[in-house]
């Protein structure tokens, strides 16, 4: 009797006896997912509900593993044929498994840096809601790392959103200079493309009332005063910014991708992305990986407007040591909710102080793009474009179809990321020239409210991140978090694609809900398709990695309102558990391969840093520290900021 003969048999006894659901069955029958040979099972996964994301077995009961792949998966007897007395049999106790996660886009390596610093998020990812617990949460901060700011003289803080805070307002030098006057204090913006600093950083910078605004950048001013409030927008931050965090040099780097798979892993992300890579980074990243300290794979994809070379010489469609160059990147504009994207039409109500009409603008030149596109094409390269304003996506679509035009069979599979302002004629565009949308459906949890009111108006928030339209066409998309604009949270990814529920309690966009398994779909396989890894990852079928991650609840059975209460309890990448919520329950000891305490970092130092190392004035550095169309959002900012450590080596790295 054959494999599926068998698996027939046993169905129909199983069937009979316990009235199993008939679709699993005849699923399995007609698609024959068991593949049975001599080979024998290491582990087998049982006793839990196995969502596959394979269309033709959407559910099974087991699951075998041996050499880091899946052996077979599907009816619990038939699975077990594949054991022997070795066999590690691993009770799921009722949870539930499901392929591991991949990552759209996010940035891994910022992400690390995020984890490391005192987390200014406001509710659910943080504590801050105005500027006294802000100023609380720095104060604890510095208690805990005390060692580590007086060797270093620094005090770093990533996340706080002025939206968020009661008092509508970024922190200013005075709200600082409470916590120190005689150590820089430096806050990123969650944004990415503000800081907020402390009289004493305005010192080492040089930034005084004389100081003029450098160009593509502001440095607020206190009311009625040029002198400057502590407040730095995009060139006028970056240069104070990146030198300040440069200290922590190439070990420092290092350590932010490691803790930044650390915390992907835990989530269930087997696969993370850095979307945003410069070239000293890539050599940390390289670094890393040879050392054999990557838990899951990463997957970069470097700066299109900076250095090509790398790409072409780095780019690999297979992983080595768990690392990859996937292709190339291109940022045409900036955040939607700074009002830096680039529009078709003016911001409703812009919060500060904007000229009429105000359509934001863009980071990079028409001609930057259309060659850096054509570019790409010609070299049979990947490219993931940063476009959020309608403006901006007019040009990618624009540059997309004129190189389509010359190179009309290639199947690059560009992808267009966030998408956040796109018009449904854009998205028509998108499926005739095959751009995969790399959507942003956390924006409506996180800033529905803030586009409701300020950035587009009530009428055109409810198409922000428009996956109706894309599920209307058919289209494959894929949903990401970008983190560290917010953590890498799967389960508010998820969340978000499905409800579109905003902190409010609004339902921005309720015809771009979508249902929980194309949900899934959008963070498993229509991720790894996009990464060109679907032959591999994304679904548990034979043969595939062995990357899954198990949840204390099976989002297809939950009230979808709770989909953000799930729990990721275990991450395992290639058959080995990367990841547990709480190893003692599970009688394992998951090593971690990165500290959580940035202070710990800062005080392993080997030089202390004095006021001469930070005094040159932000023009001196500003060519060194930006690059043409750098952006102005998370994923410039942090690229920059995590390749100003990367490129300190002071020769400790390879070269």
């Amino acid at each position: 009797m054959n494999s599926r003969m068998r698996c027939f048999a046993a169905f129909m006894l199983r069937a009979r006896m316990n009235w199993m659901p008939i679709c699993l069955g005849i699923s399995i029958l007609f698609c024959g997912s068991i593949e049975l040979n001599a080979q024998t099972a290491e582990k087998i996964y049982h006793n839990g509900k196995i969502i596959t994301v394979d269309d033709a077995v959407p559910i099974a009961e087991a699951v075998a593993v041996r050499d880091g792949k899946i052996l077979a998966v599907g009816l619990k007897t038939e699975v077990l044929k594949t054991s022997d007395d070795k066999t590690e049999l691993i009770d799921l106790q009722g949870r539930t498994m499901l392929p591991g996660f991949v990552d759209a886009h996010g940035h891994v390596m910022g992400g690390g840096l995020q984890a490391l610093s005192a987390n200014l998020l406001s509710p659910p990812d943080g504590e801050v809601r105005d500027i006294a617990s802000l100023q609380q949460t720095l104060r604890d901060w510095i208690k805990n790392n005390q060692q580590a700011v007086e060797k270093i003289k620094l005090v770093v803080g990533f996340g706080y959103d002025n939206a968020q805070l009661a008092e509508l307002r970024h922190p200013n030098r005075d709200d600082l200079d409470v916590l120190s006057q005689d150590v820089p204090i430096v806050l990123v913006h969650q944004s990415g493309h503000i800081i907020s600093v402390n009289s004493k950083a305005l010192e080492l910078g040089g930034i005084t009332k004389d100081t003029a605004n450098p160009t593509g950048g502001v440095i607020r001013r206190r009311q009625d005063s040029q002198e400057p409030n502590g407040v730095l927008e995009e060139t006028a931050a970056f240069p104070l910014l990146f030198k300040l965090i440069g200290r922590v040099g190439p070990e420092g780097a290092a350590m932010f991708l490691r803790a930044g798979a650390d915390r992907w892993a835990s989530y269930g992300y087997t696969t993370a992305q850095d979307g945003r890579s410069m070239p000293d980074m890539l050599k940390i990243m390289q670094q890393v990986a040879k050392a054999g300290d990557l838990k899951i794979d990463v997957v970069a994809y470097p700066d299109v407007l900076v250095d090509r070379n790398v790409i072409k010489q780095e780019f690999s469609p297979n992983y080595k040591n768990r690392f990859r160059v996937g292709g190339a990147k291109l940022t045409i504009d900036g955040s939607p909710q700074g009002f830096t994207a680039w529009r078709d039409q003016p911001y409703y109500k812009p919060v500060g102080d904007y000229p009429e009409g105000y359509v934001g603008y863009p980071a990079a030149q028409a001609e930057q793009v259309i060659d850096a596109i054509n570019w790409a094409f010609s070299n049979d390269l990947q490219i993931l474009t940063h476009s959020n304003g309608e403006a901006a996506s007019d040009l990618l679509i624009a540059a997309i179809a004129a190189a389509r035009k010359v190179y009309p069979q290639k199947e690059l599979r560009p992808v267009l990321i966030h998408g956040q302002f796109l018009r449904e004629d854009q998205v028509d565009a998108l499926q005739k020239l095959d751009i995969l949308p790399s959507l942003f459906p956390m924006h409506t949890y996180y800033w529905g409210d803030w586009h409701r009111e300020h950035t587009v108006g009530p009428e055109l928030a409810d198409d922000i991140s428009p996956t109706g339209w894309c599920v209307e066409r058919g289209m494959k998309f894929t949903s990401h978090h970008d983190a560290p604009v917010a953590n890498p949270n799967s389960m508010r990814v998820l969340d978000a694609t499905v409800t579109r529920r905003s902190r409010s309690g609004d339902i921005i966009g309720p015809s771009h809900r979508v249902d929980v398994m194309t949900g899934i779909k959008a963070m498993t396989l229509w991720s790894a398709w996009q990464h060109f890894e679907e032959d591999r990852k994304g679904s548990i079928e034979v043969g595939k990695l062995a990357d899954f991650v198990i949840l204390d609840k099976d989002p297809t059975a939950v009230d979808v309102n709770t989909l953000d209460e799930i729990k990721v309890t275990e991450t395992i990448k290639e058959g080995k558990t990367i990841f547990l919520s709480d190893p003692a329950q599970q009688g394992q000891n998951i090593p971690t391969s990165s500290d959580p305490s940035f202070g710990k970092l800062l005080q392993a130092m080997s030089r202390p840093v004095s006021d001469r190392d930070l005094a040159s004035g932000p023009q001196a550095v500003l060519a060194a520290s930006m690059t043409p169309g750098c952006g102005t959002c998370i994923c410039g900012t942090l690229s920059q900021l995590v390749n100003a450590a990367a490129g300190s080596a002071d020769g400790e790295l390879e070269r």
